[in-house]
């Protein structure tokens, strides 16, 4: 009996260990979100806006905490805009696209972070899914099947760009001093907003969210 017991001892001391040693982790993946903010509450589209106020609203909330842009083919959606404007940044989302279809994620309403259900063709060009739209295409490819949820995390300090797609890191600090197209304005060293394109395709996003960082 007291062998059996001598051996249960280490035994639970290991699992204690395990568990000290577990906790800091846990900690960590936790604050690995300290300080955003929703952009989106998954409820209604309080704190954005259509980019034009007389056109169609293709915008839609689903079940779930998903926000969906439904064009049928042939047609046009509109753009939503945040009514908030922001400098230095981190925003982090989720995105799913059918095959083919085309949006974009504006950082300041300027710089597209281009979003397309492009997988097949494994595509790593200035208009792939992951470019900054029209001027550099992402250093590899890390595309998800069309279907399927898509993560992004996008960093703007100054006129640098960093983004990671499904974890692995597409642009780091690319310096980007113009506009890349369907920008809100010009105005590259002014705050903006943050700008989904939705008049080009279907797509949903899900647990957007921001953290400003300070003025460089």
């Amino acid at each position: 009996m007291k062998k059996t017991i001598a051996l249960k001892k280490p035994i639970a001391l290991v699992a204690l260990a395990a568990l000290v040693l577990a906790g800091p982790l846990v900690l960590a993946a936790e604050s690995g979100e300290e300080g955003f903010q929703p952009l989106f509450n998954g409820k209604d589209l309080t704190g954005w806006r259509l980019r034009h106020a007389d056109a169609h609203n293709s915008w839609s909330v689903l079940p779930g905490g998903v926000l969906k842009n439904t064009v049928a083919e042939g047609s046009h959606g509109v753009d939503l805009v945040t009514t908030n404007k922001y400098w230095n940044f981190t925003a982090r989302y989720e995105y799913m696209t059918p095959k083919n279809s085309n949006s974009g994620f504006y950082l300041r309403g300027r710089h597209e972070i281009q979003i397309l259900g492009d997988y097949d063709s494994h595509d790593l060009g200035d208009g792939s899914n992951g470019a900054i739209y029209g001027f550099k295409g992402p250093d590899k490819f890390a595309t998800k099947p069309s279907g399927d949820w898509q993560t992004v995390e996008a960093t703007i300090i100054g006129n640098r760009i960093t983004v990671i797609l499904n974890g692995v890191k597409i642009h780091d600090n690319v310096e980007c001093n113009k506009a890349t197209g369907s920008e809100i304005d010009g105005q590259v060293k002014e705050p903006g907003p943050i700008f989904l394109q939705g008049d080009h395709g279907t797509v949903s996003f899900r647990n957007i969210r921001i953290k400003e960082l300070p003025k460089e």
